[in-house]
């Protein structure tokens, strides 16, 4: 697992909370980060929702500097799936 996983699993699991559906976070070069009702854990599993993003992008929408919506909008940002569970995970990140 690269240290860019592990460290944003640390970072989504004290953010998140409450997530009721599985959510998939696929990083370009990286690896996949799973989010559901037990918190952020590295996984490949299958998901309502899946976000894909460069590293830089979901760096930014961990640190706050980067709005999941811009991103979405302008590109950075791929969603495939649920767009409401990924609209609640959005609201659960701000």
């Amino acid at each position: 697992m690269s240290d860019i996983i592990t460290a944003a699993v640390e970072a989504l699991n004290e953010k998140i909370s409450g997530f009721e559906k599985v959510a998939k976070f696929d990083i370009e070069g990286e690896g996949s980060i799973i989010i559901d009702e037990d918190g952020a854990r590295a996984g490949d599993d299958d998901a309502d929702v899946t976000l894909l993003a460069d590293v830089d992008t979901f760096r930014g929408i961990l640190e706050g500097t980067q709005n999941p919506t811009t991103a979405f909008m302008s590109g950075k940002l791929k969603v495939e799936g649920d767009m409401g569970a990924a609209m609640q995970l959005a609201s659960t990140l701000a």
